[in-house]
């Protein structure tokens, strides 16, 4: 089969002059498209085309070349140009597609008399079999489409722990070179963080513990007071909350809060291209963005899961006084005796490791931002979604880890 483009072509068209068509008239003058389809020579069938090759001419050869092109009966088809005086990509993706129908009919193909604008034409028109239409996919094995998105899902929690690894190292080994070198760490930085991730979430972080320990405390006393013993009510909104709400509420709370306005703010400067201008003046995005908002949420978290504390607490005292009558005295006696030291200290050692947990994957998601909106409002919302169950995860982590150690 002779190659379209390379083999069967002539250079020139030696016949047609641009001056034939006399004074006054124009090129972009409408005209007529024709085809002739010429007798069978040796097995060869001539087509000669003729006149405007043109969108709003060819309408009419378009009928002719199907009905040619479904039934060839031909052994070699030579397509001559020669007498085209326009052709634009409509006639030149009619010629493509005679082309890959003789192609897949495995007859073959040439063209003669075509200029050199014309064949650039024709080289770039792709040839189609579906008129426009694609043809669809084969679909996926069973197999890949049970597993494919199990296989992401297991490679994005992969490069999530490297990326949140590399946060973790830059901002440590960052912290070590500003000692090394005797280099302050900018505390307007930490201390501007400290107030909007620690200062401003007082009130609702307050809010939300004293209604926490008092449903706790109504739910508790209901319950125990069938069995007599509404006095234990102390017990456990004491335990429960000291060991395990208070650290967990508290850094979901942050992790909402907090966590979103940390990719938020780190995305919007990648969308605006500052983290690369931060690399362009020779400074560690790392260092400059995420190290204060660490440190100053490795500060924050267990100060507010102390205030958490302290309001469930009061929360809890109140309706146990409305509900069972336990006055605050009783209260906080009974307190005393239900949770000790290592109570206390069971819950404040889990809240750095949340702050950092809430801060490395706030960081990573906002680095990963793209250029576009929809990009910052999904990072935002992976943001929480991720931060939250990690946090809840690490939290269940340390529960298994004081059992097997009985603390």
């Amino acid at each position: 089969m002779v190659d379209v483009l390379t083999n069967g072509m002539s250079v020139g068209k030696g016949t047609r002059n641009e001056a034939d068509e006399g004074p006054g008239q124009s090129v972009s003058v409408l005209g007529r498209a024709d085809v002739e389809i010429g007798d069978r020579e040796g097995g060869t069938v001539r087509l000669r085309l003729a006149g405007d090759w043109r969108h709003h001419a060819v309408r009419n050869v378009n009928e002719t070349l199907l009905a040619f092109q479904n039934q060839p009966n031909a052994e070699a088809i030579v397509v001559d140009m020669t007498a085209v005086d326009h052709l634009d990509t409509a006639g030149a993706w009619l010629v493509r597609r005679l082309q890959a129908a003789m192609r897949a009919a495995k007859i073959g193909f040439s063209i003669e008399g075509a200029d050199e604008k014309e064949k650039a034409l024709l080289l770039a028109v792709p040839e189609t079999l579906s008129d426009g239409r694609e043809d669809k996919a084969a679909p996926e094995p069973l197999f890949h489409r049970m597993f494919a998105p199990t296989g992401k899902v297991v490679y994005g929690v992969y490069d999530d722990i490297v990326a949140s690894l590399f946060i973790l190292g830059s901002a440590v080994r960052g912290a070590q070179e500003k000692l090394e070198k005797n280099a302050r760490v900018s505390p307007a930085a930490i201390i501007s963080q400290i107030d909007h991730m620690g200062v401003r979430a007082v009130p609702i972080i307050a809010l939300m513990s004293f209604l926490i320990g008092a449903i706790i405390a109504q739910q508790g006393a209901f319950q125990l007071r069938y069995f007599g013993a509404e006095l234990f009510v102390v017990d456990l909104v004491g335990i429960l909350q000291l060991r395990e709400i208070g650290v967990l509420l508290t850094a979901i709370m942050i992790a909402g809060r907090s966590g979103s306005a940390i990719t938020a703010e780190i995305g919007s400067m990648k969308m605006r291209e500052e983290v690369d201008a931060l690399k362009v003046m020779g400074l560690n995005p790392v260092g400059v963005l995420v190290f204060p908002r660490l440190v100053a949420l490795t500060i924050a978290l267990p100060l507010l899961t102390v205030i958490a504390n302290f309001a469930a607490l009061f929360g809890a005292a109140v309706v146990a006084w409305t509900y069972s009558g336990i006055t605050p005295d009783v209260f906080l006696g009974r307190l005393q005796e239900a949770a000790d030291l290592s109570t206390l200290i069971a819950g404040m050692i889990k809240a750095p490791f949340m702050a950092l947990i809430i801060g490395i994957v706030a960081s990573v998601e906002g680095l990963k931002v793209g250029g576009s909106a929809e990009s910052l409002g999904r990072r935002v919302t992976a943001s929480v979604v991720k931060a939250i169950f990690v946090v809840i995860l690490v939290d269940g982590l340390f529960a298994i880890f004081y059992a097997a150690i009985d603390f």
